[in-house]
């Protein structure tokens, strides 16, 4: 499997080893693969009935052919070993016969980003070993809260790389601030940044296209890198739970083989619902991907109009992972929808202009699989109180927007598929 850039239409190929030791192409687009696999149904059958670490291994060996089996099963195995994930990796709670909740956040930061992150730091050494590279990889990383706590745990003290994380100072949360703040490691960083996410990712992605603090890193045997999801070695691992979570509907009988299910994910950068969405590409029938979004709603608007415009007010809210105005990952499905040259100039609209606007056939793809609400502090509130209330379930504050997103989807469409809840953090994260 060979993979290329989002931007780049001239044909360059780069093997998976190289796209997560590189994070981020040097025109500054993101790796995708040339093709996507494809899960066929006897393989999925087998899947339900082997533990998530040989689930994810299967399916990584699809995408990370530079691997062996072996070594992804190691991995794999060692990422979710129970010391880290006690209550097993992404366990399913039923609500009721057609509401289900993926727990994704019984890691060691109690936040999502566990998935990949405990994972990722492993595929990384690897790569480094795989092509050769003698440098240090220095991870940069622009965080609303989850992924720079889950990173700096992943990465602590892991040979050939230092890691830094800026995150918006006022813009987490205070348990997030201080996981960040007391992070053992001597190979750890931790940035605070006067402005947004936004800010934090804008000033991250300068960094990696400045050719001379590149050259000079060179110079003192070091190269950048980045664990955020623009990294594709961090998303790829997020596709496995979501054929995990088509396998576990089987297994409790809620689906039958082949049956349809909705998904709905609280997303501000657009990495997890874009696994889900790939996880569709490779055959989980996924009927619809509900974005769920909070007062910070751009990509609503931008599923709903075809508009993408972060011209816009910012919003600090009580689901402070969400307070995003640029999703970086929505690029990629800009992509799989237009190709290399409209999405170039799509970026390229954005950066100058703060806007860019996709229309007739384009949109008619995106909605065929995606549909976007949104849900503000009240509405978010009403669903934490509704839900312990009607199931004696508590969830955190981004979990609270999906289950309010959902209800509004059941509420428009009528539509009574069982519907899977991504629950991103513990609610003790979000007090």
């Amino acid at each position: 499997m060979l993979y290329k850039s989002t931007r780049d239409p001239s044909g360059a190929r780069y093997t998976s080893a190289e796209v997560v030791k590189r994070g981020i192409a040097d025109d500054g687009g993101l790796y995708l693969p040339e093709s996507i696999p494809t899960l066929a149904k006897d393989e999925i059958d087998k899947l339900r009935h082997v533990p998530y670490h040989e689930r994810a291994a299967h399916i990584l060996t699809k995408f990370l052919t530079d691997y062996s089996f072996e070594e992804l099963l190691d991995d794999c195995r060692a990422a979710y070993r129970h010391e880290s994930f006690p209550s097993g990796p992404a366990p399913l709670a039923r609500l009721d016969d057609r509401l289900f909740s993926l727990e994704l956040w019984h890691g060691p930061t109690a936040a999502f980003k566990d998935m990949a992150l405990q994972l990722m730091p492993r595929l990384l050494t690897r790569a480094l070993k795989k092509t050769g590279e003698r440098r240090a990889a220095h991870i940069l990383v622009a965080t609303s809260g989850d992924t720079g706590k889950a990173a700096l745990e992943g990465f602590r003290d892991i040979d050939q790389t230092r890691i830094t994380v800026f995150y918006p100072e006022n813009g987490v949360s205070l348990v997030q601030k201080l996981q960040m703040a007391t992070q053992t490691g001597g190979n750890v960083d931790v940035c605070a940044v006067r402005g947004n996410f936004d800010d934090c990712q804008n000033g991250v992605k300068q960094l990696f296209s400045d050719s001379e603090l590149a050259l000079e890193l060179d110079r003192r045997g070091a190269f950048l890198s980045s664990a955020n999801s623009i990294n594709w070695g961090r998303l790829v691992p997020q596709v496995v739970y979501y054929v995990s979570l088509y396998c576990e509907l089987q297994n409790c009988g809620a689906l039958r083989a082949g049956d349809r299910f909705c998904v709905c994910v609280p997303t501000g950068n657009f990495g997890n619902i874009l696994a889900a969405y790939i996880a569709g590409l490779m055959g989980v029938p996924i009927k619809k991907l509900i974005c769920a979004s909070n007062l910070n709603n751009v990509l609503t608007d931008f599923l709903r109009t075809g508009r993408y415009e972060r011209n816009r007010t910012f919003h600090k809210t009580m689901s402070p992972s969400m307070d995003i105005l640029i999703s970086s990952n929505l690029e990629r499905l800009l992509y799989y929808i237009a190709g290399a040259d409209k999405t170039r100039e799509y970026t390229a609209k954005l950066a100058k202009t703060g806007s860019y606007l996709i229309a007739g056939e384009e949109k008619d793809k995106i909605s065929e699989s995606f549909i976007g609400y949104f849900a503000d502090e009240t509405e978010t509130t009403a669903a934490i109180q509704d839900i312990f209330k009607k199931y004696g379930y508590l969830c955190d504050t981004h979990t609270a927007v999906a289950f309010s997103c959902a209800e509004k989807y059941r509420r428009e469409t009528g539509d009574r598929s069982i519907i899977a809840v991504v629950s991103t953090a513990s609610p003790y994260k979000f007090a």
